[in-house]
Protein backbone atom coordinates (compact mmCIF):
# COMPACT_ATOMS: atom_id res chain seq x y z
CA UNK A 1 0.00 0.00 0.00
CA UNK A 2 1.72 3.29 -1.01
CA UNK A 3 0.60 6.50 1.23
CA UNK A 4 -1.33 8.83 -1.14
CA UNK A 5 -0.61 12.55 -1.63
CA UNK A 6 -3.26 14.90 -0.33
CA UNK A 7 -3.39 17.13 -3.75
CA UNK A 8 -2.43 17.39 -7.08
CA UNK A 9 -2.02 14.73 -9.77
CA UNK A 10 -1.91 12.04 -7.62
CA UNK A 11 -5.17 12.69 -5.67
CA UNK A 12 -6.60 10.09 -4.88
CA UNK A 13 -10.06 11.26 -4.38
CA UNK A 14 -10.29 12.84 -7.99
CA UNK A 15 -8.79 9.91 -9.64
CA UNK A 16 -11.83 7.96 -8.62
CA UNK A 17 -14.37 10.93 -9.57
CA UNK A 18 -12.80 10.83 -13.09
CA UNK A 19 -13.07 6.57 -13.55
CA UNK A 20 -16.73 7.00 -12.30
CA UNK A 21 -16.96 9.63 -15.33
CA UNK A 22 -15.29 7.53 -17.65
CA UNK A 23 -17.41 4.90 -16.61
CA UNK A 24 -20.52 6.47 -16.85
CA UNK A 25 -21.14 5.96 -20.44
CA UNK A 26 -21.05 2.03 -20.23
CA UNK A 27 -22.93 1.90 -16.76
CA UNK A 28 -25.70 3.75 -18.64
CA UNK A 29 -25.65 1.52 -21.56
CA UNK A 30 -25.57 -1.78 -19.16
CA UNK A 31 -28.37 -0.27 -16.64
CA UNK A 32 -30.89 0.88 -19.91
CA UNK A 33 -30.44 -1.69 -22.06
CA UNK A 34 -28.95 -4.87 -20.20
CA UNK A 35 -30.59 -4.14 -17.09
CA UNK A 36 -27.62 -4.78 -15.10
CA UNK A 37 -25.10 -2.89 -12.51
CA UNK A 38 -22.26 -4.34 -11.30
CA UNK A 39 -20.09 -2.02 -8.61
CA UNK A 40 -17.83 -2.62 -5.47
CA UNK A 41 -19.40 -1.65 -2.59
CA UNK A 42 -16.44 -0.92 0.67
CA UNK A 43 -14.28 -3.55 -1.57
CA UNK A 44 -16.69 -6.01 -1.92
CA UNK A 45 -18.40 -6.92 -5.85
CA UNK A 46 -21.75 -6.34 -6.26
CA UNK A 47 -23.84 -7.17 -9.56
CA UNK A 48 -27.93 -6.56 -9.63
CA UNK A 49 -28.90 -8.22 -12.64
CA UNK A 50 -32.78 -8.23 -14.03
CA UNK A 51 -33.44 -4.70 -12.96
CA UNK A 52 -37.22 -3.07 -13.07
CA UNK A 53 -37.88 -0.37 -15.20
CA UNK A 54 -38.62 1.17 -12.20
CA UNK A 55 -35.19 0.71 -10.55
CA UNK A 56 -33.73 1.92 -13.69
CA UNK A 57 -35.15 4.76 -13.83
CA UNK A 58 -34.40 5.50 -10.06
CA UNK A 59 -30.64 4.63 -10.29
CA UNK A 60 -30.55 7.36 -13.51
CA UNK A 61 -32.38 9.98 -11.35
CA UNK A 62 -29.59 9.61 -8.25
CA UNK A 63 -27.14 9.48 -10.91
CA UNK A 64 -27.85 13.29 -11.35
CA UNK A 65 -28.52 13.81 -7.89
CA UNK A 66 -24.88 13.35 -6.98
CA UNK A 67 -23.84 16.72 -9.06
CA UNK A 68 -26.81 18.93 -8.04
CA UNK A 69 -27.49 17.14 -4.86
CA UNK A 70 -30.90 18.76 -4.42
CA UNK A 71 -32.63 19.52 -1.17
CA UNK A 72 -35.15 17.64 -2.37
CA UNK A 73 -33.60 14.26 -4.11
CA UNK A 74 -35.22 13.32 -6.80
CA UNK A 75 -34.91 9.68 -5.93
CA UNK A 76 -35.29 7.40 -3.69
CA UNK A 77 -31.84 6.07 -1.96
CA UNK A 78 -29.85 3.53 -3.62
CA UNK A 79 -28.47 2.54 -0.37
CA UNK A 80 -29.77 2.41 3.04
CA UNK A 81 -28.31 1.64 6.73
CA UNK A 82 -30.74 -0.06 9.07
CA UNK A 83 -29.86 -0.44 12.58
CA UNK A 84 -31.67 -3.49 14.02
CA UNK A 85 -30.35 -2.76 17.56
CA UNK A 86 -28.78 -0.45 19.42
CA UNK A 87 -27.57 -2.59 21.97
CA UNK A 88 -24.25 -4.58 21.63
CA UNK A 89 -22.08 -7.55 24.12
CA UNK A 90 -18.96 -5.71 23.61
CA UNK A 91 -17.53 -2.17 24.92
CA UNK A 92 -15.17 -0.96 22.40
CA UNK A 93 -13.69 2.05 23.23
CA UNK A 94 -14.50 4.47 20.53
CA UNK A 95 -18.03 3.13 19.95
CA UNK A 96 -20.41 5.46 21.09
CA UNK A 97 -22.60 2.00 22.16
CA UNK A 98 -19.63 0.36 23.59
CA UNK A 99 -18.14 3.84 25.66
CA UNK A 100 -21.46 4.55 27.15
CA UNK A 101 -21.85 7.42 24.88
CA UNK A 102 -25.18 6.24 23.34
CA UNK A 103 -28.13 8.40 24.89
CA UNK A 104 -31.20 6.66 22.96
CA UNK A 105 -33.68 4.18 24.65
CA UNK A 106 -32.48 0.90 24.28
CA UNK A 107 -34.57 -1.29 21.77
CA UNK A 108 -34.62 -3.32 18.69
CA UNK A 109 -36.12 -2.40 15.65
CA UNK A 110 -39.75 -3.74 15.21
CA UNK A 111 -40.54 -6.05 12.87
CA UNK A 112 -43.87 -4.30 11.64
CA UNK A 113 -41.71 -1.30 11.04
CA UNK A 114 -38.97 -2.93 9.61
CA UNK A 115 -41.84 -4.51 6.94
CA UNK A 116 -43.25 -1.37 6.09
CA UNK A 117 -39.81 0.40 5.47
CA UNK A 118 -38.61 -2.48 3.55
CA UNK A 119 -41.66 -2.58 1.43
CA UNK A 120 -41.71 0.80 0.55
CA UNK A 121 -38.10 1.17 -0.09
CA UNK A 122 -36.95 -2.34 -1.29
CA UNK A 123 -37.80 -2.01 -4.55
CA UNK A 124 -35.53 0.40 -5.57
CA UNK A 125 -32.46 -0.32 -2.91
CA UNK A 126 -29.38 -2.07 -4.36
CA UNK A 127 -27.82 -2.25 -0.76
CA UNK A 128 -29.19 -2.32 2.59
CA UNK A 129 -26.70 -2.73 5.45
CA UNK A 130 -28.10 -3.85 8.35
CA UNK A 131 -26.47 -2.76 11.38
CA UNK A 132 -25.15 0.72 12.68
CA UNK A 133 -24.95 1.08 16.83
CA UNK A 134 -25.63 -1.95 17.78
CA UNK A 135 -25.15 -6.10 16.91
CA UNK A 136 -27.94 -6.97 14.78
CA UNK A 137 -27.80 -10.79 15.63
CA UNK A 138 -28.98 -9.60 19.38
CA UNK A 139 -32.00 -8.74 17.48
CA UNK A 140 -34.87 -11.91 18.75
CA UNK A 141 -36.81 -11.91 15.65
CA UNK A 142 -33.83 -11.85 13.59
CA UNK A 143 -35.39 -14.65 11.03
CA UNK A 144 -38.09 -12.29 10.32
CA UNK A 145 -35.90 -9.53 9.83
CA UNK A 146 -34.18 -11.84 7.08
CA UNK A 147 -37.19 -13.15 5.87
CA UNK A 148 -38.14 -9.58 5.12
CA UNK A 149 -35.10 -8.48 3.30
CA UNK A 150 -35.01 -11.34 1.27
CA UNK A 151 -37.94 -10.86 -0.83
CA UNK A 152 -36.45 -7.88 -2.84
CA UNK A 153 -33.84 -7.80 -5.04
CA UNK A 154 -31.13 -5.60 -2.70
CA UNK A 155 -27.79 -7.15 -1.76
CA UNK A 156 -27.86 -7.26 1.98
CA UNK A 157 -25.08 -7.07 4.25
CA UNK A 158 -24.75 -8.13 7.97
CA UNK A 159 -21.78 -7.57 9.87
CA UNK A 160 -21.58 -8.40 13.37
CA UNK A 161 -18.94 -9.22 15.93
CA UNK A 162 -19.39 -13.08 16.02
CA UNK A 163 -20.07 -13.33 20.08
CA UNK A 164 -23.14 -15.22 19.41
CA UNK A 165 -22.84 -16.53 15.45
CA UNK A 166 -22.22 -20.19 16.60
CA UNK A 167 -25.65 -20.37 18.53
CA UNK A 168 -28.41 -23.03 17.26
CA UNK A 169 -30.63 -20.23 16.50
CA UNK A 170 -28.41 -18.00 14.38
CA UNK A 171 -26.65 -20.91 12.81
CA UNK A 172 -30.78 -21.60 10.96
CA UNK A 173 -31.07 -17.78 10.38
CA UNK A 174 -28.38 -17.31 8.18
CA UNK A 175 -28.90 -20.36 6.00
CA UNK A 176 -32.92 -20.19 5.74
CA UNK A 177 -32.59 -16.64 4.63
CA UNK A 178 -28.87 -15.62 4.01
CA UNK A 179 -27.43 -11.94 3.83
CA UNK A 180 -25.37 -11.35 0.55
CA UNK A 181 -22.46 -10.90 2.55
CA UNK A 182 -21.75 -11.28 6.11
CA UNK A 183 -19.31 -9.39 7.74
CA UNK A 184 -17.14 -10.63 10.37
CA UNK A 185 -15.47 -8.39 12.53
CA UNK A 186 -12.29 -9.90 14.38
CA UNK A 187 -9.52 -7.25 15.11
CA UNK A 188 -6.54 -10.12 16.38
CA UNK A 189 -5.21 -13.13 15.48
CA UNK A 190 -5.66 -13.94 19.42
CA UNK A 191 -7.90 -13.51 22.05
CA UNK A 192 -5.79 -10.87 23.62
CA UNK A 193 -5.08 -8.73 20.99
CA UNK A 194 -8.61 -9.16 19.24
CA UNK A 195 -9.93 -7.77 23.34
CA UNK A 196 -7.85 -4.95 23.00
CA UNK A 197 -10.19 -3.11 20.76
CA UNK A 198 -13.42 -5.40 21.05
CA UNK A 199 -13.19 -5.66 24.48
CA UNK A 200 -15.15 -9.09 26.26
CA UNK A 201 -14.39 -10.58 22.73
CA UNK A 202 -13.46 -14.42 22.41
CA UNK A 203 -12.39 -15.57 19.34
CA UNK A 204 -13.83 -19.29 20.12
CA UNK A 205 -17.74 -18.82 19.03
CA UNK A 206 -16.67 -16.58 15.85
CA UNK A 207 -14.38 -19.05 14.46
CA UNK A 208 -16.69 -21.96 15.22
CA UNK A 209 -19.93 -20.10 13.73
CA UNK A 210 -17.82 -19.33 10.64
CA UNK A 211 -17.01 -22.94 10.08
CA UNK A 212 -19.97 -24.43 10.26
CA UNK A 213 -21.70 -21.84 7.77
CA UNK A 214 -18.89 -22.40 5.74
CA UNK A 215 -19.14 -26.18 5.89
CA UNK A 216 -22.94 -26.11 5.53
CA UNK A 217 -22.36 -23.97 2.25
CA UNK A 218 -19.78 -26.96 0.96
CA UNK A 219 -22.00 -29.20 1.64
CA UNK A 220 -25.16 -27.65 -0.30
CA UNK A 221 -23.60 -25.89 -2.86
CA UNK A 222 -25.02 -22.29 -1.96
CA UNK A 223 -23.34 -19.72 -2.80
CA UNK A 224 -24.49 -17.36 0.29
CA UNK A 225 -23.44 -15.91 2.42
CA UNK A 226 -20.31 -14.82 1.50
CA UNK A 227 -18.20 -15.10 4.40
CA UNK A 228 -16.12 -11.54 4.48
CA UNK A 229 -13.48 -11.39 7.52
CA UNK A 230 -13.11 -7.71 8.11
CA UNK A 231 -9.66 -6.73 10.35
CA UNK A 232 -9.41 -2.89 11.54
CA UNK A 233 -5.68 -2.07 11.60
CA UNK A 234 -4.65 -0.99 15.09
CA UNK A 235 -1.42 -0.27 17.31
CA UNK A 236 -2.20 -3.52 19.21
CA UNK A 237 -3.45 -5.82 16.45
CA UNK A 238 -0.61 -4.45 12.80
CA UNK A 239 2.01 -7.07 13.69
CA UNK A 240 -0.78 -9.70 13.52
CA UNK A 241 -1.54 -8.26 8.99
CA UNK A 242 0.50 -10.87 7.73
CA UNK A 243 -1.53 -13.96 9.22
CA UNK A 244 -4.84 -12.81 8.34
CA UNK A 245 -4.81 -14.42 4.60
CA UNK A 246 -3.60 -17.92 6.56
CA UNK A 247 -6.00 -18.05 9.38
CA UNK A 248 -8.83 -16.64 7.31
CA UNK A 249 -8.47 -19.80 4.88
CA UNK A 250 -8.05 -21.86 7.90
CA UNK A 251 -11.46 -20.75 8.77
CA UNK A 252 -13.66 -21.24 5.37
CA UNK A 253 -14.11 -17.17 4.79
CA UNK A 254 -14.42 -16.24 1.17
CA UNK A 255 -12.97 -12.77 1.36
CA UNK A 256 -10.63 -10.53 3.20
CA UNK A 257 -10.86 -6.88 3.88
CA UNK A 258 -8.40 -4.71 5.96
CA UNK A 259 -9.92 -1.56 7.45
CA UNK A 260 -8.34 1.63 9.04
CA UNK A 261 -9.81 2.82 12.30
CA UNK A 262 -12.28 5.64 11.57
CA UNK A 263 -13.39 8.59 14.39
CA UNK A 264 -16.36 9.13 16.03
CA UNK A 265 -18.61 12.07 16.44
CA UNK A 266 -16.57 12.57 19.62
CA UNK A 267 -15.19 15.52 20.93
CA UNK A 268 -12.49 12.26 22.96
CA UNK A 269 -10.04 12.25 19.95
CA UNK A 270 -7.49 10.93 22.18
CA UNK A 271 -8.84 7.77 22.50
CA UNK A 272 -8.50 6.88 18.92
CA UNK A 273 -5.14 8.40 18.77
CA UNK A 274 -3.78 5.50 21.64
CA UNK A 275 -5.34 3.40 18.69
CA UNK A 276 -3.15 4.88 15.36
CA UNK A 277 -1.09 1.86 13.99
CA UNK A 278 2.36 2.86 14.13
CA UNK A 279 2.62 2.24 10.18
CA UNK A 280 1.15 5.33 8.55
CA UNK A 281 -0.44 3.47 5.50
CA UNK A 282 -2.39 1.93 7.62
CA UNK A 283 -3.81 4.98 9.22
CA UNK A 284 -7.12 6.29 8.05
CA UNK A 285 -5.98 10.26 8.23
CA UNK A 286 -2.93 12.28 8.25
CA UNK A 287 -1.24 13.99 10.75
CA UNK A 288 0.85 16.86 10.80
CA UNK A 289 2.43 18.41 14.19
CA UNK A 290 0.13 16.06 15.77
CA UNK A 291 -3.14 17.91 14.44
CA UNK A 292 -5.03 15.35 12.42
CA UNK A 293 -4.67 16.91 7.92
CA UNK A 294 -7.69 18.25 7.04
CA UNK A 295 -8.89 18.02 3.46
CA UNK A 296 -11.25 20.70 1.67
CA UNK A 297 -12.10 18.76 -1.46
CA UNK A 298 -14.67 16.47 0.20
CA UNK A 299 -18.20 16.60 -1.20
CA UNK A 300 -20.80 14.53 1.09
CA UNK A 301 -23.24 12.18 -0.90
CA UNK A 302 -24.86 9.88 2.29
CA UNK A 303 -27.73 12.82 2.89
CA UNK A 304 -28.79 12.83 -0.29
CA UNK A 305 -29.10 8.95 -1.34
CA UNK A 306 -27.90 6.53 1.99
CA UNK A 307 -29.67 7.49 4.93
CA UNK A 308 -29.71 5.86 7.90
CA UNK A 309 -32.98 4.43 9.66
CA UNK A 310 -32.03 3.60 13.76
CA UNK A 311 -34.25 1.52 15.47
CA UNK A 312 -36.67 3.71 17.00
CA UNK A 313 -37.48 4.71 12.90
CA UNK A 314 -36.18 7.53 13.41
CA UNK A 315 -33.85 8.54 10.03
CA UNK A 316 -31.13 10.48 9.67
CA UNK A 317 -28.91 11.72 6.84
CA UNK A 318 -25.93 9.78 8.08
CA UNK A 319 -25.32 6.83 10.36
CA UNK A 320 -22.72 9.60 12.44
CA UNK A 321 -26.09 10.80 13.84
CA UNK A 322 -25.54 8.42 16.28
CA UNK A 323 -28.01 10.03 18.58
CA UNK A 324 -30.23 11.12 16.48
CA UNK A 325 -29.98 14.83 17.14
CA UNK A 326 -30.48 16.03 13.83
CA UNK A 327 -32.64 13.92 12.22
CA UNK A 328 -35.16 13.79 9.36
CA UNK A 329 -38.05 12.77 10.97
CA UNK A 330 -38.97 9.84 12.01
CA UNK A 331 -41.10 6.97 10.41
CA UNK A 332 -44.52 5.15 12.11
CA UNK A 333 -47.66 3.90 11.56
CA UNK A 334 -48.83 6.81 10.12
CA UNK A 335 -46.07 8.47 8.31
CA UNK A 336 -44.06 6.74 5.84
CA UNK A 337 -40.56 6.71 4.94
CA UNK A 338 -41.35 9.07 1.26
CA UNK A 339 -43.20 11.35 3.97
CA UNK A 340 -39.80 11.73 5.96
CA UNK A 341 -37.55 11.47 2.92
CA UNK A 342 -38.81 14.05 1.13
CA UNK A 343 -40.04 16.37 3.57
CA UNK A 344 -39.30 20.16 5.03
CA UNK A 345 -37.06 18.81 7.87
CA UNK A 346 -35.17 16.59 5.77
CA UNK A 347 -34.31 19.37 3.10
CA UNK A 348 -33.56 21.63 5.95
CA UNK A 349 -30.92 19.07 7.36
CA UNK A 350 -29.72 18.69 3.69
CA UNK A 351 -28.95 22.45 3.28
CA UNK A 352 -26.94 22.47 6.01
CA UNK A 353 -24.76 19.26 5.08
CA UNK A 354 -24.34 20.95 1.68
CA UNK A 355 -23.97 24.72 2.18
CA UNK A 356 -22.48 24.61 6.24
CA UNK A 357 -21.84 21.37 7.56
CA UNK A 358 -19.65 23.02 10.31
CA UNK A 359 -22.65 23.36 12.17
CA UNK A 360 -23.17 19.80 12.42
CA UNK A 361 -20.97 17.63 15.06
CA UNK A 362 -21.54 14.59 13.38
CA UNK A 363 -19.88 16.46 10.24
CA UNK A 364 -17.08 18.12 11.82
CA UNK A 365 -16.12 14.58 13.04
CA UNK A 366 -17.10 12.82 9.46
CA UNK A 367 -14.83 9.47 9.53
CA UNK A 368 -15.12 10.31 5.62
CA UNK A 369 -13.90 13.36 5.15
CA UNK A 370 -10.38 13.69 5.93
CA UNK A 371 -9.38 10.51 4.04
CA UNK A 372 -7.32 10.67 0.63
CA UNK A 373 -10.02 7.44 -0.86
CA UNK A 374 -13.75 7.16 -0.20
CA UNK A 375 -13.28 3.94 1.37
CA UNK A 376 -13.06 2.93 4.92
CA UNK A 377 -10.39 0.27 3.97
CA UNK A 378 -7.51 -0.09 2.75
CA UNK A 379 -7.70 -2.88 0.81
CA UNK A 380 -9.48 -6.10 -0.08
CA UNK A 381 -9.11 -9.37 -1.90
CA UNK A 382 -10.96 -12.49 -2.48
CA UNK A 383 -9.34 -16.01 -1.51
CA UNK A 384 -10.80 -17.84 -3.95
CA UNK A 385 -13.60 -16.97 -6.80
CA UNK A 386 -16.96 -16.19 -5.54
CA UNK A 387 -20.16 -15.30 -7.24
CA UNK A 388 -23.29 -13.35 -6.12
Amino acid sequence: MNEANLSGGDDVRARERLQYLRRAPLDLWNLLVHARHSYTFDWMPMVVRNMSWRQRFNMARAGLNLFHRRTTPWAWPLNMQIELTNYCNLRCPVCPTGNGGLSRKRQAMDVALFERLFDEVGPYLLTAALWAWGEPLLHPQLDKILAIASRYPATILLSTNGQNLDQPFIQECLRKFPPSYLIVAVDGLCDESNATYRQGARLDPVWRGVRELAAWKRNTGAQKPILHFRFIAMKGNEHEIPRIREVAVENGFDMVSIRSLSIIDSEEEQTHRTLLPDEKNLRAYQYSDGQRVRRADFVCQHAFNFPTVLADGTVVACDQDSDGEHAYGRISAVRSFSDVWRGPQAAGVRATVRDNPSQFSFCRNCPLADRTTSSCSLTGYALHPFTL
